[in-house]
């Protein structure tokens, strides 16, 4: 089970998002099992190798809301990136790279949540 010294470690800004979610520890915790569970992590690596950019920012802008939210700065620092490059529409863009940091810090997350 997911502890706040574990979301410490891990880089989260664990008073912010307590305090976005009223200060409720319980409460806080579920939300980000919540969040990370979001199926638009999944269907975004898709999206992005057919190269509907349009829809991969429109995914990574509501999931960059969700890990800002929570304060999960290790997995919000490269989907904000890879949110401002998708909305510039800059075609040359590794997006398959920053798709694959947030995938990895976001599965490091969900595997301190299912131990």
């Amino acid at each position: 089970m997911l502890s706040l010294d574990q979301l410490k470690e891990f880089g989260a800004d664990t008073t912010e998002g307590l305090a976005r979610c009223m200060n409720n520890e319980a409460f806080y915790l579920k939300m980000i099992g919540m969040g990370l569970r979001d199926e638009r992590f999944e269907a975004m690596k898709g999206v992005i190798e057919s190269k509907d950019y349009d829809t991969a920012f429109e995914m990574a802008h509501a999931l960059k809301g969700v890990l800002g939210n929570l304060a999960l700065a290790p997995i919000y620092g490269p989907m904000s990136e890879m949110t401002e490059l998708l909305r510039a529409k800059v075609a040359d863009a590794d997006y398959m790279s920053y798709y694959n940091t947030v995938k990895e810090q976001r599965d490091k997350l969900l595997a301190m949540i299912d131990a």
